[in-house]
């Protein structure tokens, strides 16, 4: 799917959104969220720890089910889908960046990208095809064999990221991408992210950090499950890109041989 040609409005639209725990005494994890999120657009979404912003990207990205509220992804209401469906949206429209890489440690790095193509049905000579395409301009062909516990921090985020491309999706969620990173290493996965911005793709990415939330086009600050301010950037802080803009291909080699 081209990441630019959807027919919908916003890549995702949230309104009154909840999600409601009861342990002993009733948590508001989400309370009340409403918020488009543009197809094409960069969004960070901000807040302390315990302030919902994990739980909404899980609710969006269809890894859990709001307590009330209507969400829809890419003009989709998810409302009253079935489990299997669910399944199908989130695994064809949305790909996941995590802190913790979340790899199959027994998978090697090509059998990684080339898993969630598999659960979509893709044929198997497209699979190893996209994969390989995928990782190399990740900076790891040289690494197609390798399991994850052979790889660098960086590489591993490199493998995450081209995973969460494989089934071409039109959104990308991104769970504190540069957690378990130092700086430098941080830098150049949000170099890759504003590449993926620039070829069209709809990211939503969740942090902490204001250096991390300020290379998106808006910040949605989170509070105690609520929003408490969206606030539009003049211009996203782009990363140094060396060799001039964005897109030239060989920027991305220089991102992928610094990003190990």
């Amino acid at each position: 799917m081209n990441p630019t040609s959807a027919p919908a409005p916003h890549a995702i639209e949230v309104e009154r959104l909840t999600k409601t725990y009861t342990i002993g005494t009733t948590v508001h994890a989400v309370d009340g969220v409403s918020l488009n999120v543009p197809h094409g657009s960069f969004t960070a979404v901000m807040g302390p720890s315990g302030s919902g912003k994990s739980t909404l990207m899980q609710l969006i990205g269809l890894l859990d089910a709001p307590t009330s509220g209507r969400l829809t992804v890419n003009g989709r209401d998810v409302e009253g889908l079935a489990d299997e469906e669910r399944t199908r949206l989130r695994g064809k429209e949305i790909g996941f960046v995590f802190q913790s890489f979340n790899l199959m440690p027994k998978l090697t790095v090509l059998g990684n990208v080339t898993l969630p193509m598999q659960f979509q049905g893709v044929a198997a000579r497209e699979r190893l095809r996209r994969a390989e395409e995928l990782l190399a301009r990740m900076g790891m062909s040289d690494r197609l064999h390798h399991k994850p516990n052979q790889l660098s921090g960086g590489e591993r985020q490199r493998v995450a990221i081209a995973r969460a491309l494989a089934n071409e999706p039109t959104l990308l969620l991104a769970d504190e991408p540069t957690g378990n990173l130092d700086s430098r290493t941080g830098e150049e996965v949000l170099r890759l992210f504003a590449e993926l911005h620039a070829q069209g793709y709809t990211i939503m990415l969740v942090t902490h950090e204001r250096r991390v939330a300020e290379r998106a086009e808006r910040i949605v600050h989170m509070e105690d499950g609520r929003i408490q301010e969206i606030e539009a950037l003049t211009a996203a802080t782009p990363p140094p890109v060396a060799h001039g803009g964005r897109r030239d291909p060989a920027n991305r080699r220089h991102a992928a041989e610094v990003l190990a």
